[in-house]
């Protein structure tokens, strides 16, 4: 998930959509179940520092957005909660908000998103915006022939969905939508695959971590310009 500030060029910072847990349910007497479930808003980590503590102190990583779409509301609460303050260090009652939603998306998760931002984090303003449309916006700064225009087709693949959009005039075709639900986290665990069959001396606990580097690092798309 990318996050920033409006102005700059990039975001301020990319993070795997993923939050560890202490699962407190498995481990010690009912007491100290009960004690652990009520500190469990205060004991959580995201994006990166959540993968590094998988299967460590009992901590486990969840996937609070499966395939583009919000599944676990709280934990994508709590997760959300340490991106604006942790890491865009950030007064939400200060600020207004622009949040992206993949094409598919319901109603009734456009509608509680909103309630989240705005009776838990009170902002003033919030914009939705569906990702294919921004794509199209931010082309122009790239576009050389200077035409600025909101008609064509784009490739969103992210981290848990890819989706191929039809846009006319900034309006999404929805019948036209292609949906596959591969994406970037599919070839972080292939390649992961990969070294678990070729390299032994991987430990386990950092296979995933060694994986999403080498993607990062070395898997990279090819764009060619148009010829005049």
């Amino acid at each position: 998930m990318a996050q920033g500030y409006a102005g700059n060029t990039e975001p301020q910072s990319i993070i795997p959509s993923c939050i560890a847990v202490k699962e407190y349910s498995k481990v010690g007497t009912r007491e100290v179940r009960r004690l652990g479930t009520g500190l469990d808003d205060l004991n959580f980590f995201i994006g990166d520092e959540a993968i590094a503590l998988e299967g460590k102190n009992d901590f486990s990583v969840k996937w609070p957005i499966r395939h583009g779409i919000i599944e676990d509301w709280d934990l994508m609460q709590r997760y959300m909660e340490q991106l604006i303050f942790k890491l865009l260090r950030a007064e939400p009652e200060d600020h207004y908000f622009l949040l992206t939603e993949p094409p598919l998306n319901t109603p009734e998760n456009r509608e509680y998103l909103a309630e989240i931002m705005f009776e838990t984090f009170n902002i003033p303003g919030l914009y939705i915006a569906v990702q294919a449309v921004l794509a199209l916006s931010a082309s122009w700064c790239s576009n050389r022939t200077g035409s600025r225009s909101l008609t064509g087709t784009v490739i969103d693949s992210g981290d848990g969905v890819t989706h191929v959009i039809p846009v006319v005039d900034g309006y999404v075709i929805g019948s036209c939508i292609k949906h596959i639900p591969i994406a970037g986290r599919d070839i972080t665990s292939f390649i992961q695959h990969l070294l678990r069959e070729r390299e032994n001396n991987i430990p386990p606990e950092l296979s995933m971590e060694v994986a999403k580097q080498i993607k990062e690092r070395l898997v990279s798309n090819i764009f060619r310009q148009p010829s005049t």
